[in-house]
């Protein structure tokens, strides 16, 4: 009896604690050369690319926030941002969450770490607790490599935001924060995918790209002209949601969709990743993932995920079609010009006004009133009217609007060319960039018609 009992508490007794397999899969990661690149790459390119082009003549102007970067050092870290949702960090992940699993398919090293941890639970909670780790390093260096180059190369200056408000350094610094820390739960969603596709398909290389491709295919789906309610049903769209925070109001009901989505795709995928896990024959040394059990397991599972959120968003969402439509486009296309203006005023040491004393209108079409004025489309066309007090005369300024299906919208100055016909406006000290010349906006896709 005696002797039954004691070899299954000794066997008890020897299995690793999570704690201990954390470390090791931790120090695993770290000790790979292309690790520490990242780390190393992460911490420091962004600082020097973001002072670099803060100090060229020529800023990225198709980037959002791109043209305030010889203004103020917070613009830098949001245009980084911005390229890092659709290139940067879906990369990351592939490299990171992609390969934990796979790699020990590749060097045929399963049998040795199951014997020593004897627990598959505890194996794959510490080889995702490290993967996650190492990807929570990656965006903590860029987000701090960035600020930091920003505000070296330019300064601690007031940020112009999203509809053209003023935001204090202070808040800028706040915003920008929050801003990379809204992206963590869709990159928790593609590393969910990386461990499934690792998990999933063995030593194939498609489970070490599978995440990069997913990010690619949301990407190419938010270009399309789909309706508002897969638009945010979709993974992909809380990386640019966070545009919201820095509009006045913050449109946070976007945001806070698109973190749920991103957050309730990463733990699905990362369960379906686990019950695989443990279904695995870890005796087959030739093991090279299972197609059918991908497809039963993985595919299907996220393929009806998507339908039930788009059904969920399209019950509790207020907006209909694209979102995009007449009036909400008008009265962001007012809304922005009236905060510019006061810009612009200031610029020209001119008495100052305040948006409700110009009483800023915007009429907007598609060029013809045959043409319904709702949708995406670079043929929109706006007159924007204000009113000066003591004046009796009415301004008028005449904008090309390129409108994207995710809302957002460059408007271009026609004239007349002392409001917005040129670039440059000629102040008291010297020629400086003209803020109404051209600008971005937002379409807020969840608000109603009529505000």
């Amino acid at each position: 009896m005696t002797a039954t009992v004691a070899p299954a508490q000794d066997s008890g007794a020897r299995r690793v604690p999570v704690t201990r397999c954390y470390r090791f899969e931790l120090v695993k990661l770290v000790s790979q050369w292309r690790i520490r690149l990242l780390v190393l790459a992460c911490w420091i390119a962004p600082a020097l690319f973001v002072a670099a082009v803060s100090q060229q003549s020529t800023l990225p102007v198709d980037t959002l926030f791109g043209r305030w970067m010889h203004a103020s050092g917070w613009a830098g870290p949001l245009v980084l941002l911005g390229f890092a949702g659709t290139w940067a960090l879906p990369l990351l992940t592939s490299v990171v969450a992609g390969d934990v699993f796979a790699s020990e398919d590749r060097l045929g090293t399963w049998r040795h770490l199951l014997v020593a941890v004897r627990s598959p639970r505890r194996v794959f909670a510490a080889k995702t607790l490290a993967s996650l780790t190492v990807l929570l390093v990656l965006v903590v260096g860029l987000a701090a490599s960035s600020s930091v180059g920003g505000i070296v190369a330019v300064g601690d200056h007031p940020l112009v935001g999203y509809d053209g408000h003023l935001l204090t350094p202070s808040d800028a610094a706040v915003k920008v924060l929050l801003a990379w820390a809204c992206v963590l739960a869709p990159t928790l969603a593609l590393a969910g995918i990386g461990l499934l596709g690792s998990v999933a398909l063995g030593r194939s290389p498609m489970g070490l790209l599978l995440p990069a491709l997913f990010a690619l295919g949301m990407q190419v789906v938010q270009m399309m002209p789909i309706p508002v309610a897969v638009r945010l049903a979709l993974p992909g769209y809380a990386f640019i949601a966070w545009n919201g925070l820095f509009t006045d109001p913050v449109q946070l009901t976007p945001l806070f969709i698109g973190t749920v989505v991103s957050l309730v795709w990463a733990v699905t995928a990362t369960g379906l990743a686990y019950l695989l896990f443990l279904r695995r024959d870890f005796t087959d040394l030739g093991y090279d993932g299972s197609g059918r059990r991908a497809v039963t397991a993985g595919v299907l599972p996220l393929a009806g995920l998507v339908a039930a959120t788009v059904a969920v968003v399209t019950a509790t969402g207020t907006a209909t079609g694209s979102g995009i439509e007449q009036d909400k486009v008008q009265r962001s296309v007012a809304t922005a010009f009236a905060h510019l203006y006061r810009m612009q005023t200031e610029q020209l040491h001119r008495p100052d006004v305040t948006e409700a004393q110009l009483k800023a209108t915007a009429t907007c079409n598609k060029g013809s009133v045959r043409v319904a004025a709702v949708g995406p489309g670079n043929d929109w066309r706006c007159v924007v009217t204000w009113h000066l007090p003591d004046v009796e005369a009415t301004g008028q300024a005449i904008y090309q609007l390129d409108v994207t299906p995710d809302g957002r919208f460059v408007a271009d100055g026609d004239g007349p060319k002392e409001v917005n016909g040129y670039f440059l406006v000629r102040t008291p000290t010297g020629d400086a960039p003209n803020p109404l010349w051209q600008f971005d906006g937002n379409v807020d896709l969840l608000s109603t018609s009529k505000g």
